[in-house]
């Protein structure tokens, strides 16, 4: 018989656990096996919530588009508001409130305007007369000298063959009007002119006459001149980018918006700078601050910069074009000094009234004027603007020039007018709140103590 083994089934008691010491370790988190289960898709609520943003996004753009005039006003009051706060900031150093300063400093600038149009307000009218006569002419010069350069200009202005080549060439001895010859089977072929003056002049007579007689054979109009193309484009033109213009009283109000916002925007800023901020949550309100004072501070050194290279502008263009001996040369300068509020753009369309009034004399002269134009946007691009922007403004030229052709495109005139600024005005929120905040690139902030000059 095998013997017994003895077996030891004694449990041990397990010692309760000691509460942890702040020298040992925390205890691991308990394991949780149920896990609370998320939704998945939108709710009722998001549903309503987003439905609801996107009508009230559509009916916001709605409204925009069909007060654009007023929205693009309202703009340019503020805009004018801005430099006029920056002036009332300094008058109120003199003990003067800020109320009566700001009305001071708009009635002072527009007495300035007033004024300074009374004085030259003669001559402006003498020479805009000048204009309305012989600028015509000029632009007939202008397509003889093209024609007479062969017939690529020719076609290039829009025209067919024109009389230039024909007619030189029948009012020599013996030529003949190779323009109004007929197609074959048509017309006999005209005959030649006899020799001498009156030969060329009846020449050139019988092929005009030959020429209206094939056109009108062939069921096509005469061809237009370059004069009669460039009013039928610029009567269109008018009337798509002025549309504001055919109401005075639409004129005469817009100009009192803009005068009132300036004074009411000059006299209180911080007022419509704090009802701004009460549409932002709390904890934004910071940054958006930061955001709205660096947009006023661009919006203020561009227009301020543009006042002053206006006059600069105009001083320099209408001395120039006085030493040049181009006729209506302070009219000319005034436009020059007008249209430079609108960059990039504005110093084209103004050159092309001088250098038609150039050609008046001789292509030379027009030349001349051309290189005058060119020369003074040269020294304004590298050494005015950027001695008053000082880096308050880097907008790339590609850029503003997209901006103001959707702008006018979109909005004629007034839109070309404000494509600028407020573009520059859209530029500051995506670089300091996507730029900066989102990728990371940090952009120099100026307070405005950085805008004292």
């Amino acid at each position: 018989m095998l013997p017994d083994l003895a077996m030891d089934t004694t449990i041990e008691p397990t010692p309760p656990a000691s509460p942890a010491t702040p020298s040992s370790p925390a205890a691991p988190p308990p394991v949780h096996t149920e896990r609370r289960r998320r939704g998945v898709g939108w709710r009722s609520g998001d549903v309503v919530r987003a439905a609801a943003l996107v009508i009230g996004l559509y009916l916001l753009l709605r409204l925009l588009w069909f007060a654009n005039e007023l929205v693009f006003v309202v703009f340019l009051g503020t805009l004018f508001g801005l430099a006029v706060a920056r002036a009332v900031d300094y008058l109120e150093r003199f003990g003067l409130r800020r109320g009566i300063a700001a009305a001071l400093v708009v009635l002072s600038a527009l007495g300035a305007v007033v004024g300074v149009g009374a004085w030259v307000a003669p001559t402006l009218r003498e020479q805009g007369a000048v204009l309305r006569q012989q600028l015509p002419e000029a632009v007939d010069r202008v397509e003889r000298w093209v024609n007479s350069r062969g017939r690529f200009f020719s076609l290039f202005l829009g025209g067919s063959e024109v009389a230039g080549p024909a007619a030189a060439g029948g009012a020599g001895a013996g030529g003949t009007a190779a323009a109004g010859r007929p197609a074959a089977g048509t017309q006999p072929a005209t005959p030649a002119p006899p020799s001498g003056a009156a030969g060329a002049t009846q020449g050139t007579a019988d092929s005009a006459a030959a020429r209206r007689e094939q056109s009108a054979i062939n069921g096509a109009a005469p061809a237009s001149t370059l004069k009669d193309r460039l009013g039928e484009q610029l009567g269109g033109t008018t009337r798509y980018l002025f549309p504001f213009l055919s109401s005075t009283v639409a004129v005469f109000g817009g100009l009192l918006l803009v005068i009132f916002l300036s004074i009411y925007i000059g006299a209180e800023p911080e007022l419509y700078h704090r009802g701004i901020m009460h549409l932002f949550p709390h904890h934004a309100r910071r940054r958006a601050g930061e955001v709205l004072s660096e947009t006023a501070i661009v919006l203020r050194k561009w227009l301020v910069t543009q006042l002053i290279a206006m006059v600069v502008i105009g001083t320099v263009t209408t001395v120039a074009l006085l030493l040049l001996g181009v006729k209506a040369a302070v009219a000319l300068g005034l436009i020059a000094g007008f249209l430079e509020f609108v960059p990039t753009v504005g110093p084209i369309l103004s050159a092309i009234p001088a250098i038609a009034m150039g050609f008046i004399d001789s292509p030379q002269k027009a030349l001349y004027v051309l290189i005058v134009y060119v020369g003074i946007q040269f020294v304004e691009n590298h050494l005015l603007i950027p001695l008053l922007m000082r880096g308050g403004l880097d907008l790339p030229p590609a850029l503003t020039i997209v901006g103001q052709a959707l702008m006018t495109l979109l909005f004629g005139f007034l839109g070309l007018m404000v494509a600028v600024p407020m573009t520059a005005a859209l530029m500051v929120p995506i670089k300091m709140l996507y730029v900066e905040d989102v990728v990371g690139d940090q952009i120099e902030v100026r307070d405005e103590g950085d805008d004292d000059d």
